[in-house]
């Protein structure tokens, strides 16, 4: 038994030709398709993108208790877990968050062993005392960007292709051991969206401003002709994942891996390219284009491939899908389900489902209605973080955040520890964009909130479930003009 999590970053799922979509030349994602299950109700989790790595590890939500952050110490980390019981785990990947103080080193040590490919983004690789030359651009230019990118001559230096590389070497020397897990995971096509000339070729277009391939995290303030010129660097991007995706399915084809071999691809979300007049992720609703998930799964004990299914499905159930496919025992704590049966018949994990992001709208989904919850006064208030890891994404928590800080009595799944309770600071304001009520089945691009007072109390029903279910802090209810349950 093998297994293979094959796992993208902001690939958008309306945009695949297995979803419909006509805007990328993705000829390997058709590919994958026929190869695996197609899943047409995945969804988020937590946003967005260490929150949502946690629950890779540990299968139960991360944004009602705190933002992001490392792998807490009374967290159960699924590859910690695999290899605790024989499965040789290997994480390649050139998601530089993980070594980031908000990574902590926690989540790539608790695999047997791992590869960490620079690069990407804001990744302090290279070293330049002398300021790299200004250009010009629309969106964002760091200058730790600009400086990597002197380094990006060819493709083979491209991280995403360094690290496709080393998978590959991954499956090459141990194809023929097993017990094996592999999760082999590219920053791509998260932003900014740099390909290499020949992906760009793809979409040949008249365009004569300047440079932009890193939109701001805002409502799109750009031309027409600026905008669809970032859609199709997006694009570019997203081919050239495509075509590494292609090598790993040529690769399983050769080595004849499909036999006894799990592939799980996926992403963490999605990313708006001008949908809703906005750019990115985060600031605004977690509208469809965000939310709603490419997903595949090839399971060799069904053989099921070709097929779709529209059992709800989300990011936390990752984690005891491969525990099961192993023969473990998933922790107690873990909220996800195995997939099993839902590859094989289509079988339903789940009425409803929550996603969000600490501090944002909780949101929840049944499938057909999503209802996102506001918070009920400007101030958004009360809200904490409840944690024994206090980092942001690229800081430590500062001495003015932790001398308001509390130790607080222990949740049900952190084995007995008690959590620093502190103030904590929102990533959006959803209180601007209020409550939200969606058909997205006579809606799917969300662009007439709908007001029904039946489906809200349902929905509203099914979210404080869940919230209960993940021992969600009391505060949290209060924030969302709540009744604190009994």
């Amino acid at each position: 038994m093998k297994a293979i999590l094959l796992m993208f970053d902001s690939l958008n799922r309306r945009l695949l030709p297995p979803y419909g979509g006509t805007g990328v030349h993705a000829p390997n994602f058709s590919r994958l398709a026929e190869r695996t299950v197609t899943f047409d109700s995945s969804y988020v989790a937590s946003m967005p993108c260490m929150p949502a790595r946690r629950e890779i590890h540990t299968g139960r939500y991360n944004f009602l208790h705190r933002s992001w952050g490392p792998i807490e110490p009374y967290d159960d980390s699924m590859p910690e877990t695999l290899s605790s019981k024989g499965v040789y785990t290997h994480l390649v990947t050139d998601h530089q968050h993980y070594w980031e103080d908000g990574g902590g080193a926690t989540y790539h040590n608790r695999y047997s062993s791992y590869e960490l490919i620079r690069g990407q983004e804001g990744d302090r690789w290279k070293a330049h005392v002398e300021n790299p030359p200004e250009v010009p651009h629309l969106g964002q230019a760091w200058r730790q960007d600009r400086v990597n990118r002197m380094y990006l001559q060819k493709e083979e230096d491209f991280p995403q292709a360094k690290t496709f590389a080393a998978g590959l070497e991954f499956l090459r020397k141990n194809a023929a051991q097993d017990r094996w897990f592999l999760q082999l995971e590219t920053f791509d096509p998260h932003e900014p969206f740099f390909a290499p000339q020949k992906y760009r070729d793809l979409y040949p277009h008249t365009y004569d401003g300047p440079p932009f391939d890193w939109p701001n995290y805002d409502r799109v303030k750009e031309t027409p002709e600026q905008a669809q010129h970032l859609r199709y660097e997006y694009a570019a991007l997203t081919s050239m994942c495509d075509a590494y995706l292609g090598k790993v399915l040529e690769t399983m084809d050769e080595l004849d891996l499909w036999k006894d071999t799990m592939l799980i691809v996926g992403t963490d979300h999605g990313f708006l390219l001008g949908e809703h007049d906005w750019w990115a992720k985060i600031r605004m609703p977690f509208w469809q284009e965000i939310a709603h998930t490419p997903f595949f799964v090839w399971d060799p004990r069904c053989g099921k491939k070709g097929e779709r299914r529209n059992s709800l499905v989300q990011i936390i159930d990752w984690a005891p899908t491969l525990l099961e496919y192993f023969g473990i025992e998933r922790p107690p704590d873990m909220q996800g389900r195995p997939l099993r049966e839902a590859v094989a018949t289509d079988a339903p994990l789940r009425d409803a489902a929550l996603f969000g992001v600490f501090g944002g709208h909780v949101n929840v989904t049944d499938g057909r209605y999503v209802y996102m919850r506001a918070p009920a006064h400007a101030s958004n208030t009360p809200l904490f973080e409840h944690t024994l890891m206090p980092t942001h994404m690229r800081s430590r928590f500062g001495p003015d955040e932790l001398k308001d800080a509390q130790l607080a009595p222990p949740f049900p799944f952190t084995k007995g520890c008690p959590v620093l309770r502190m103030p904590g600071r929102a990533w959006n304001k959803a209180q601007e964009f209020g409550t939200l009520l969606y058909d997205i089945q006579a809606d799917p691009r969300q662009e007439r909130p709908i007001q029904d007072k039946a489906v809200e109390e349902r929905m509203l029903g099914l979210m404080t479930r869940l919230m209960l279910e993940n021992h969600t802090p009391m505060e949290q209810f209060e924030r969302l003009g709540l009744p604190r349950p009994a």
